[in-house]
């Protein structure tokens, strides 16, 4: 960062050094009317230059403050556009120092019950009295066997097939058995999501960390003992799932392969019910779904709740909340769908605003500069409203002391996490304009340095400054009431 900071000092510098040309021949100009009026008017002339020089350390002294606010500016735009490549780096970098988030748009499959039985399907064919002379096989009939097309699937528990003579024909007989689902219908699905967001140092995007619990029930239909199935997919887009645990009536379950999911089965009495645990954790980003819609099959009773410290917005064509609570200042939502003997070809799909640290950080850079501007004017007109003194001096250290304190901040960007480094660095330059200034200007300083941080709250930025600005007029009204009624 210290060498793409001097690159830039270097290149702005040069830019300003261009400037001096034009700003030679302004001066010159000025310089040789200065000189043609004096020819013209020498008592004129004479007391125009007693009084710029009566002014001239009045002009001196402002002279400071213009060069203090173009100096903190410039160190400003260095500082924004610093922060700005690093970010860039650090984002497009092969290898990074911190771990990057391991999820995505994760999709949440809703699992599915059966009942399990074998079946067994015969199937005979008989062949041409003539075959044998035709095709001349010399070891026996067995030896076509391995060419005929075979049975396949991993849902074949048994095979059997032969040649046998019935008179002078001959029959190939297929015996094969197996195991087929018959669909069960969920009787409850409880599940939960838990979404905290997580906005990263470094560059790298927002994610969420989020905690998933369901809780599903269903029964065998039959009076009899049968052999049931609960299968429950994994999630895509999910990354590493962690603390995974399926339990099946309170016993906890470790699926040996993961290949369909998480698969249980076994024998449930006639007409006896299975509770269904499902938890674990993983990382996500940008959206979370949750998909009924996979099998065309009956919802009895399905709940729904999504806890989010983040704004979410339901994707198009998904299913609605059927309630939703939230803050609209902190962002927090609870979503809750409650569904009740509904067949559905929707899905459930919430999208949340993808933070951008580097827009972030961008737009707090650009704020800065108008900050120093305030600093400026309302320091002016709260001495003027007050009848303050205001020593140009001391305004041009406030400038400086509050570039200073924001620029602290963006180079805490890169050790700190934004939402305490940019406020920290804001707090120094705040009671350095404040030491500069005296006591009684310390109001202009600290509204000036809290500008850029309203750009931290994401979307109510215009919201806050706003009230700043509101806050400040509301300030300055005693006083100028009072330079009004004087």
């Amino acid at each position: 960062m210290v060498q793409a900071a001097l690159h830039l000092l270097t290149t702005a510098l040069g830019s300003l050094l261009s400037l001096l040309v034009p700003l030679g021949l302004l001066l010159a100009a000025l310089l040789l009317a200065l000189l043609l009026v004096g020819l013209l008017d020498r008592a004129r002339f004479t007391r125009t230059l007693d009084a710029l020089g009566r002014r001239l350390p009045a002009l001196g002294r402002w002279g400071v403050v213009a060069a203090a606010l173009g100096a903190s500016v410039l160190a400003l735009t260095v500082a924004r556009h610093a922060v700005d490549l690093r970010l860039a780096a650090q984002q497009s970098a092969r290898y990074a120092n911190a771990a990057d988030p391991d999820g995505g748009q994760t999709v949440q499959a809703a699992p599915r019950a059966a009942t399990v039985e074998d079946r067994t399907y015969t199937r005979t064919l008989t062949l041409p009295r003539d075959l044998y002379a035709r095709i001349n096989v010399q070891d026996g009939w067995e030896a076509l066997l391995p060419y005929l097309h075979g049975a396949d699937g991993a849902n074949v528990q048994d095979l059997r097939e032969g040649f046998v003579r019935q008179g002078a024909a001959l029959v190939y007989a297929r015996q094969v058995t197996l195991r087929t689902e018959q669909p069960v219908a969920l009787d409850t699905s409880a599940v939960r999501a838990d979404l905290k967001f997580v906005d990263p140092a470094g560059g790298r995007g927002t994610y969420y960390n989020a905690v998933f619990t369901g809780e599903y029930t269903f029964r065998n239909p039959s009076p009899d003992p049968a052999v049931m199935r609960f299968a429950f997919p994994l999630p895509t887009g999910s990354g590493t799932l962690s603390d995974f645990r399926l339990t099946v009536n309170g016993r906890a379950f470790r699926a040996s392969d993961l290949t369909g999911g998480s698969v249980w089965e076994g024998e449930v009495p006639g007409g006896a019910g299975v509770r269904v645990t499902v938890t674990y954790r993983n990382q996500g980003a940008r959206s979370w779904s949750y998909q009924l819609a996979g099998r065309r099959e009956p919802v009895r009773a399905f709940d729904l709740t999504v806890n989010a410290d983040r704004p979410a917005k339901v994707q198009r064509y998904a299913l609605f909340p059927t309630a939703q609570t939230g803050r609209a200042l902190t962002g927090r939502q609870t979503l809750t769908w409650r569904l009740r003997d509904v067949i559905t070809a929707q899905d459930i799909a919430v999208v949340f605003t993808q933070g951008s640290l580097r827009e972030t950080l961008g737009k707090v850079g650009f704020a800065a500069p108008a900050a120093l501007l305030l600093l400026l004017g309302l320091s002016t007109a709260w001495a003027w409203t007050r009848r303050l003194p205001l020593a140009p001096l001391g305004l041009a250290a406030a400038l400086l002391g509050l570039g200073l304190g924001f620029v602290l901040g963006s180079v805490l960007t890169a050790y700190l996490p934004p939402l305490l480094a940019l406020p920290l660095g804001a707090l120094t330059g705040a009671v350095l304009a404040a030491l500069a200034l005296g006591p009684a200007l310390r109001v202009p300083a600290l509204i000036a340095a809290a500008v850029p941080l309203a750009f931290l709250s994401g979307g109510h930025a215009g919201l806050l400054v706003t009230a700043l600005a509101l806050l400040t007029l509301v300030l300055l009204l005693p006083g100028l009431k009072r330079a009004g009624t004087a």
